[in-house]
C-alpha cells in the first residue's frame, strides 16, 4: 500500500487480508484505532498501545472548545470563486486545505501557484521523502498554505494552524473530525474550521449533530467573491499542462463523489456536472466513465426528514445566530 487511492486501500483492509506490504506513511494513516475496530482485522493486528480514554459526559463535544467552526453553501459553479478569493485574503494566515482526490490537490496547487497565489502540497502520490520536506517547511512557517488529502488528516501535528478548510466534504463524520484536528491544538489552542457544502449536502450537518459537532453557517457576501471565471476558462483552454491536470483533477472529483459512502447525501446523480467542470476551469465538461447525465438529479427535501436536498436555495441568506467569517480571517 501507498500510492494508491487510499479509501480503496480501506475498503481492501475491512475485506481482510493475510499479507501486507506498505509504505510507512501510508500504514501509520492506516494503523487507527477506530478504522481497526470496523475490519476484520481486529483480532489478527499486533498489540498497539493506545489508552482511549472513556467519555466522562455524553453531552461532551466531539472537537475542542477552542475551535470556532462553520459551514458555507455555496454551488458547484463558484466553488473555486469562493476558494480563491478566501486563500488570497488570508495570505498571511496559516491554512490547510482539504481535497477528495491526489489529482485535485495537484492541479489545485498548479494553479493557485500560477495565479500568484503561493501553496505547497502534500498527498499520496509523491515520494516520502518530499511529503516529509514540505511537512516540515510548513510546520516551521509562520504563514501558508497547505493543500492536502486526507493523508495529512491524522497524526501529523503542524503547530498554529488558523483555518481548516474542508474544499472536499469528509467522507463520513470523523474524517470530519481528524480534518479540523490539526488546528486548535494543545490545552488552549484556537482555530478555526470552514466546511463548503453544495446546497444538496446539507443533510451531512444532520450526521456531524449526531457525532456532536455542532457547526453555524457563516455568512459571506456573494458580492465579494472575485469573478475570475472568464480568465480561469481562457486559462485552462490555452494552457496544455494546466488543462491536462484539470481533466484529471475533474474525473477523480466525480469518481470520488461516486465511491462516497453517505450516497443518500452525496448522491453523484445530484451533480450537476456543467456547474462542476466550471469549478475546474472548463465551459464544457469532459468525459467520465460513468453513467451520469449532465443535467442533475433533483432531490426534494422532505420538511419532516430536515434532510438538507433543496433544488435552488437562497444560499447565504441572512439568517439569526450566524457568524461572518470574513471577520475572523
Amino acid at each position: 500500500m501507498g500510492g494508491a487511492n487510499r479509501q480503496a486501500e480501506a475498503q481492501k483492509l475491512a475485506r481482510g487480508i493475510s499479507f501486507l506490504v506498505a509504505t510507512p506513511g501510508r500504514l501509520l494513516d492506516h494503523l487507527q484505532v477506530d478504522e481497526l475496530i470496523k475490519s476484520s482485522l481486529r483480532t489478527d493486528v499486533v498489540r498497539i498501545g493506545v489508552d482511549k480514554k472513556p467519555a466522562e459526559n455524553d453531552g461532551e463535544l466531539a472537537t475542542v472548545s477552542g475551535l470556532q467552526q462553520g459551514y458555507v453553501v455555496c454551488p458547484s459553479d463558484k466553488r473555486f470563486l469562493l476558494l480563491f478569493t478566501f486563500l488570497k485574503k488570508n495570505r498571511e494566515k496559516k491554512v490547510m486545505v482539504f481535497f477528495s482526490s491526489c489529482n485535485s490537490v495537484k492541479y489545485h496547487h498548479e494553479l493557485l501557484n500560477y495565479i500568484d497565489i503561493p501553496v505547497q502540497c502534500i498527498h499520496g502520490k509523491q515520494k516520502q521523502q518530499k511529503r516529509t520536506c514540505t511537512f516540515f517547511s510548513f510546520c516551521q512557517a509562520k504563514s501558508g498554505i497547505l493543500l492536502c488529502t486526507d493523508v495529512a488528516a491524522r497524526g501529523l501535528d503542524i503547530p498554529q494552524v488558523d483555518w481548516i478548510v474542508q474544499y472536499d466534504p469528509p467522507d463520513e463524520p470523523r474524517e470530519y473530525i481528524h480534518r479540523v484536528g490539526r488546528t486548535a491544538r494543545g490545552i488552549s489552542g484556537t482555530g478555526h474550521a470552514l466546511l463548503i457544502l453544495r446546497p444538496e449536502e446539507l443533510g451531512f450537518l444532520r450526521y456531524l449533530k449526531h457525532a456532536k459537532v455542532v457547526l453555524n453557517e457563516y455568512e459571506f457576501s456573494w458580492s465579494k467573491v472575485a469573478n475570475i471565471q472568464p480568465q480561469l476558462e481562457k486559462l485552462i483552454a490555452q494552457n496544455y499542462y494546466l488543462n491536462k491536470s484539470a481533466k484529471e483533477a475533474y474525473k477523480c472529483y466525480v469518481r470520488a463523489y461516486d465511491s462516497h459512502s453517505l450516497k443518500n447525501i452525496f448522491d453523484v446523480n445530484t451533480l450537476d456536472l456543467i456547474a462542476v467542470a466550471k469549478s475546474f476551469g472548463f465551459s464544457t465538461p469532459p468525459f467520465v466513465d460513468l453513467p451520469i447525465s449532465h443535467k442533475p438529479k433533483v432531490v426534494m427535501r422532505s420538511k419532516l426528514s430536515g434532510a438538507g436536498y433543496r433544488k435552488k436555495p437562497k444560499a447565504f441568506k441572512q439568517l439569526p445566530k450566524r457568524r461572518t467569517f470574513a471577520s475572523d480571517a
